[in-house]
């Protein structure tokens, strides 16, 4: 049921973020992708009702355990590392961009 529940949520939005409200890296992210102009939907595992079950079907489906968990397209990213890793690249923001996930007005 988390699976599902987590393959729902990822395919929702253009960008989503498994995060915890606790946590650094997280945090790290979505402020990137505020400043970004990214339109992006956080699920805050901490706080869901089954968050620890959504986390354990995520690390099955990506290997990944830890937060943030990002999506972009559908597609896993990895998490604050590879983030901002993409972005210093230059290449963070055409995978955005092919996703649908900027607002218009910072797309210059």
């Amino acid at each position: 049921m988390a699976s599902a529940k987590a393959k729902d949520i990822i395919s929702s939005a253009p960008v989503v973020v498994f995060s915890k409200s606790y946590c650094p890296y997280c945090t790290d992210v979505k402020n990137l992708f505020s400043r970004l102009h990214v339109q992006y939907k956080a699920i805050e595992l901490d706080t869901e009702s089954d968050g620890s079950d959504i986390q354990k079907a995520l690390a099955e489906l990506t290997g990944q355990r830890t937060v943030p968990n990002v999506f972009i397209g559908g597609k896993h990213i990895g998490g604050c590392d590879t983030v901002t890793g993409l972005n210093k690249d230059g290449k963070l923001k055409p995978i955005l961009t092919e996703a649908g996930a900027l607002v218009a007005s910072a797309s210059s």
